[in-house]
């Protein structure tokens, strides 16, 4: 899942502020994010990790980043995830996705559990979650497929998930880009 000729990543400036040992507000660093996973399975898509943290509320002295915490769809537990995505068309490949390429992303990404795959279900990729997300559409028109209805968004909508089953279905011809922020949450 490393590796897909055909995804390229958009390349994510990410800038890390914070308060040194003496209290004083300072670059931590500024470069590019290079935590990318990709789906073979789906070319074009790419989840490029901003930040991951292991507890809340966070340490925001003597800032470190956590490299050793695999890439995941989820949060650690008590702890908060921002990713970017980039979502390919479903057109590209919803007719040859399979419940091993379904399988193989989901364990990928450290979240085989979550995945509520079926033959028939809305979407493939559905998924159920015990997270508080917040999603920006940064690019693009997106459908989050629900268990009983479907919500169409466009450029600049907003979304805060409390958990649940749903998936990201790109019904355009276009990549569409997300911003998310995924926040440990109990039922």
């Amino acid at each position: 899942m490393e590796t897909n000729k055909l995804a390229t990543a958009r390349p994510m400036r990410r800038i890390v502020i914070g308060n040194n040992s003496l209290g004083e507000i300072e670059v931590f660093s500024d470069g590019e994010s290079k935590d990318i996973k990709y789906d073979p399975a789906r070319p074009g898509y790419t989840s490029t990790r901003i930040w991951v943290t292991e507890e809340t509320p966070t340490k925001i002295t003597d800032i470190q980043e956590i490299p050793d915490i695999p890439h995941s769809i989820l949060p650690p537990k008590n702890g908060s995830l921002c990713r970017f995505l980039t979502i390919p068309p479903d057109s590209s490949f919803i007719e040859e996705i399979n419940e091993k390429n379904i399988t193989n992303y989901f364990r990928e990404m450290g979240a085989e559990h979550i995945s509520t795959y079926q033959k028939n279900a809305l979407h493939p990729y559905m998924q159920k979650t015990d997270t508080l997300d917040y999603v920006y559409v940064m690019s693009g028109n997106i459908s989050l497929i629900l268990d009983e209805e479907t919500v169409n968004l466009t450029t600049g909508d907003t979304v805060v998930i409390l958990g649940g089953n749903h998936a990201w279905s790109n019904k355009s011809r276009n990549m569409c880009e997300l911003f998310i922020s995924s926040h440990d949450g109990s039922r």
